[in-house]
């Protein structure tokens, strides 16, 4: 498709009346080309009031979509163009890279727009956000793989136009599918964590917010990106793990299929501790902290030794934080207790001393005469 430009001139005239004449009806272009996108954005609006998908695509997309415009109207004009038109192949050439890269921009866009809406239609940030978290991670890691195969989409047909690259680029569009392209352009860990992705956002194993026993750190999963995890340690560190590691590697998951967590006190006490009254302050302090999520509030004891015995607090909380919380909070609330009331039940050292092997004092010389004992 093209717009012949022979009206508008006589074919005898010079190259440089020409190059006007184009330059001329390609900026007449681009003003009906941004006329004509306002126009359709504005309509698709209307029409598309009430729906989410439509109208956050309308707001993301709309530089990427008036660029496709833009260029596609520019394309149309130097397809017209008559052969003495000065650079015109070269401009020709470059704006269909241009048309190439901004619909790739585009379609990247329209990815974004949708995961933009599936984020907002299902917040996370609130108490029961199991079904959330596991949209939002699915849809992060698919997003990130759609931004990886258009771009190598994209990246084909530039090599498309150049004429000593077409053989390279029509190798990335074969048919041996995707898989066979990535395979055939990435290294191994690239493509190790690409699939790696794919199976994480399929069956799950993390997702956002989730809280991770990783290498020993305890911490939530902040951000999944394409090629690894960044998880946020208690202490505001972050620590970033490949994909790929999380498949080939055992760790814990607290939050898998739901948030709540148990907690448990050590506390050693004497033998002589009375075990009916620490339970029944500890079912009553229990009842008076807002943590404690009223499943599980149960003592036992535990082991022993030969010095003491170990008696264990269990109980439970909403989430691995407030189970932490509410640990230190009963910890601390039955040592002052135990101190205040049975201080004799804190673990003692008992040792019995006999009087014969005690030491006599020893015998003091005070001025040269020995034999005398200081009084």
């Amino acid at each position: 498709m093209s717009l012949d430009l022979d009206f508008l001139y006589n074919m005898n005239e010079g190259p440089l009346r020409s190059g006007l004449i184009v330059l001329g009806v390609a900026l007449v272009a681009v003003v009906v080309g941004i006329v004509l996108h306002r126009m359709g954005i504005a309509l698709v609006r209307r029409l598309a009031r009430g729906r989410p998908f439509t109208t956050t695509a309308t707001t993301v997309t709309f530089n990427a979509s008036r660029t496709c415009v833009i260029l596609f109207m520019l394309r149309l004009v130097l397809a017209g163009a008559p052969d003495n038109t000065p650079g015109l192949t070269r401009i020709s050439y470059l704006t269909s890279v241009a048309f190439i890269l901004a619909l790739t921009w585009f379609l990247m866009r329209c990815v974004k727009s949708v995961s933009t809406t599936v984020v907002n239609l299902n917040p996370y940030d609130v108490a029961d956000n199991l079904k959330a978290r596991r949209i939002l991670t699915q849809t992060r890691v698919l997003s990130r793989s759609a931004y990886f195969i258009i771009a190598l989409l994209g990246l084909a047909f530039v090599l498309l136009t150049l004429p000593g690259a077409r053989q390279f680029g029509a190798s990335l569009l074969a048919s041996a599918g995707v898989a066979g392209i990535v395979a055939g352009i990435a290294a191994k860990p690239v493509l190790g964590n690409f699939f790696a992705g794919l199976q994480i956002a399929f069956s799950q194993p993390i997702r956002i917010d989730d809280v991770l026993i990783v290498k020993g750190e305890w911490g939530r999963v902040e951000e999944i990106t394409g090629t690894f995890v960044v998880v946020r340690i208690w202490d505001e560190r972050r620590m970033i793990v490949p994909l790929q590691w999380f498949i080939e590697n055992p760790f814990e998951n607290w939050t898998h299929t739901s948030s709540t967590i148990l907690g448990t006190v050590f506390l050693w006490l004497d033998f002589a501790v009375p075990t009916n009254a620490i339970r029944a302050e500890f079912e009553r302090v229990c009842q008076t902290l807002p943590l404690w999520d009223k499943r599980v509030c149960v003592m036992h004891v535990t082991d022993t030794s030969e010095r003491n015995m170990q008696i264990r607090l269990l109980v439970s909380a909403r989430d691995s934080g407030s189970a932490f919380d509410l640990r230190c909070q009963i910890r601390e609330h039955m040592i002052g207790f135990i101190a205040s009331n049975y201080p004799e039940a804190l673990p003692r050292l008992r040792a019995e001393v006999s009087s014969r092997n005690q030491p006599e004092a020893p015998e003091t010389i005070i001025d040269g005469a020995p034999g005398e004992k200081t009084g």
